[in-house]
């Protein structure tokens, strides 16, 4: 399979491979070698059966607050000890803390390029949310992709997009 051969999920294929025939010409190629497209359809089947694109995107609790740091190192100690926010984790220049259930991010960048918090929501289909956004004028700066795989294989994938002031969401 695809996903396996390239280590993304099943969602990733059918994300690239709904953008690849999306371009003129190639959606021909949605049709299975038998001429019924069987194979290729279950690529884009959802669980449940098909989506509904008229649906709304229905956002769920605030996933993660992103915040820059200094000093990841001095901020790990004052959100970790000071302020006793669980630690979650620390990847290189990241650190993250369990605030509630919501997660906080902390970024070490110089401090004339540190920027304001990014709200970071979560929805039940990536995929699916980034079209309907995208079809009520929603402006994308990236497509949905994997970003980290835990070691007990959950994936969690992001997309980032515009506000009407132009600061990331």
């Amino acid at each position: 399979m695809i996903a396996g051969r390239f280590g993304i999920s099943l969602d990733g294929v059918k994300f690239h491979m709904t953008n690849i025939l999306g371009k003129p010409g190639l959606a021909n190629l949605r049709r299975g070698a038998d001429g019924q497209g069987s194979q290729a359809q279950a690529l884009w089947a959802r669980p449940g059966g098909e989506q509904n694109m008229a649906e709304k995107t229905e956002f769920g609790v605030l996933g993660q607050i992103a915040r820059t740091v200094a000093d990841i190192a001095a901020a790990e100690h004052w959100y970790g000890t000071v302020l006793g926010l669980p630690h979650l984790y620390t990847y290189g220049p990241l650190a993250f803390f369990n605030c509630g259930g919501t997660r906080l991010m902390l970024s070490a960048v110089p401090s004339e390029k540190a920027a304001e918090s990014i709200l970071y929501f979560t929805v039940r289909d990536i995929v699916a949310a980034h079209h309907d956004l995208e079809a009520r004028g929603v402006v994308f700066t990236s497509a949905p992709h994997m970003i980290h795989r835990h070691p007990d294989g959950m994936e969690e994938w992001m997309a980032f997009f515009e506000d009407n002031e132009g600061r990331p969401l």
